[in-house]
């Protein structure tokens, strides 16, 4: 995209999306694809002081911390446009999907120790290799391969679930990946046309703001589902009578 003032950073290196660059600052390349992660965080936030307060297994504070994690390195990455920071942004976003994969499929595997094992193997084997080969279409391919892998699980979760609220937001989950998708889609498909327009929608960037609510959403009806297995007597309630998350019960001897 056209350049307004000089880079900080220096030249780009990586792809460059359709906003045009260094307009409102030096530091920051991409303005709106750089401030739109901030909803991720706050969410992801929000989650983790949730599953903290309440005592959630460990492996959702991870969860949390890794949707932040990953907001955080997309916020560099669309702030310098720099080679390393893509990397910085893209092996986050595997790593998530291997962990979203070990809280969908763990409950039922038998084999406790093999499965977390080989995810961390497979994800350290993936951020040595991403930093030596570059590969965009291959990644985009392996990223979409491991979204795949979680779907039936979600379905099976989806239609044991009961709970109408919960339900709810499994279907919110879904609503934001298919408009956010459709927006990232739009954007790198139309670029040149929507250069032209007046205002810009900046597709990528309601792309960021979406997919920060689909990860909480996904999330959320996760806990519920495994508060669920676990007997805690969860509910969906509303912080502010907006913003939805799981308040359980556990047991006296949990």
């Amino acid at each position: 995209m056209e350049e307004g003032l000089s880079s900080f950073w220096g030249p780009v290196t990586t792809t460059d999306w359709c906003e045009r660059n260094y307009i409102y600052s030096s530091y920051i390349a991409e303005f709106f694809n750089t401030i739109s992660n901030i909803p991720c965080i706050v969410l992801a936030l929000f989650g983790l002081i949730n599953a903290l307060r309440q005592r959630f297994e460990k492996r959702f504070s991870v969860l949390h911390i890794s949707n932040m994690t990953l907001a955080i390195g997309s916020m560099i990455y669309h702030a310098t446009l720099q080679r390393k920071q893509q990397q910085g942004d893209e092996t986050p976003m595997v790593w998530e999907m291997l962990l979203y994969i070990y809280i969908l499929y763990s409950p039922d595997w038998h084999y406790r120790s093999t499965m977390p094992t080989f995810l961390f193997l497979y994800g350290a084997a993936f951020a040595v290799f991403h930093s030596l080969v570059r590969f965009e279409i291959g990644f985009k391919v392996h990223y979409v391969i491991l979204c795949l892998l979680c779907i039936p699980r979600m379905y099976k979760y989806y239609i044991h679930t009961k709970d109408a609220h919960a339900k709810w937001l499994a279907k919110l989950y879904l609503g934001t990946i298919f408009v956010g998708s459709l927006c990232w889609l739009l954007d790198r498909l139309f670029c040149k046309n929507i250069s032209s327009w007046f205002i810009n929608p900046q597709g990528h960037a309601l792309w960021h703001v979406l997919m920060g609510f689909n990860s909480y959403f996904a999330n959320t009806f996760l806990m519920f589902c495994r508060a669920q297995q676990r007997g805690w007597n969860p509910k969906v309630v509303h912080c502010l009578g907006l913003l939805p998350y799981v308040k359980i019960e556990k047991p006296k001897t949990q």
